[in-house]
């Protein structure tokens, strides 16, 4: 059986900005219908990753395939046109915005009153209900609703659903569940479940274990821009991931190593004080 080819791969992929180094020597890849879960704590090198994923850094070294072509992104726009679609925590929306303005901002259906051309509302409003209702959304039934109005969850749902709308291949999602609640987090997870389901290639970042395990097929562990861990799903326990995002293999080594240690000098005398 041969290996299908992945949707987007990065190959030995290193980011530095001067002469800090930020990125070392990332291999990843993910295939269509799959959720590959970044994790890592803060300060793990997640957002320098998925900005350059979706082409605001261009990698130092390295190369990036899609569907086995080799890509460079010069803007997030290259990446765009790719069908890499980036949702950030709060969905990218615009609380003073009603959901079909919101839903279409920057490609505005319109229609023509005489010489004019208007915005399309009855057409926004419809379609992007329709989009989200899709998604199992059945709580937004009004396209003139305000988007400061939805609850963190309605708004990731919404932000998602328009990404698919518009074509996205690949969904990043950066920490979609981290500023909300058990019950918006589950509903943020099926939606991801959702997307996994029509076929696209999901990356969801995450410092929440628990939410990783819930939707993830496949599993990247970053330490300080390095990959301490690549794995799939049932690998690794829940503990064992914990342990890995907090260094915990290092830790074990370091522990093993003051063991070794104090064993080689038991029944020495402490030398002595100066």
């Amino acid at each position: 059986m041969t290996e299908k080819t992945a949707v987007l791969e990065l190959r030995n992929v290193n980011k530095s900005f001067g002469p800090i180094d930020v990125l070392h020597d990332i291999s990843l890849k993910v295939n269509a219908g799959e959720v590959l879960c970044l994790l890592g704590d803060n300060g793990a090198g997640k957002s320098t990753l998925i900005k350059t994923l979706a082409g605001v850094h261009k990698p130092t070294s390295g190369e990036m395939f899609m569907d086995g072509e080799k890509v460079s992104f010069e803007r997030p726009k290259d990446a765009a046109d790719r069908g890499i679609a980036t949702v950030h925590q709060f969905g990218g929306t615009f609380p003073l915005m009603t959901i079909g303005r919101s839903f279409f901002v920057g490609v505005e259906p319109t229609k023509r009153i005489g010489p004019f051309r208007i915005f399309d509302r009855k057409t926004a409003n419809e379609t992007a209900v329709k989009a989200v209702q899709e998604f199992g959304i059945t709580r937004i039934d009004d396209g003139d609703r305000l988007i400061g109005g939805l609850s963190g969850g309605e708004r990731q749902s919404l932000a998602i659903a328009r990404a698919v709308h518009f074509g996205a291949r690949v969904l990043i999602l950066d920490e979609p569940t981290a500023a909300l609640g058990v019950k918006q987090a589950s509903h943020v997870l099926r939606i991801v479940l959702e997307a996994k389901k029509r076929g696209l290639a999901v990356i969801f970042i995450t410092h929440q274990v628990t939410h990783a395990m819930a939707v993830g097929d496949h599993f990247a562990v970053l330490i300080r821009g390095a990959l301490a861990a690549n794995f799939m799903r049932g690998e690794k326990s829940r503990e064992e991931i914990t342990d890995l995002m907090a260094g915990g293999e290092a830790l074990a080594d370091l522990d093993t190593e003051i063991e070794s240690h104090m064993e080689t000098h038991e029944g020495h005398p402490p030398p002595p004080a100066h």
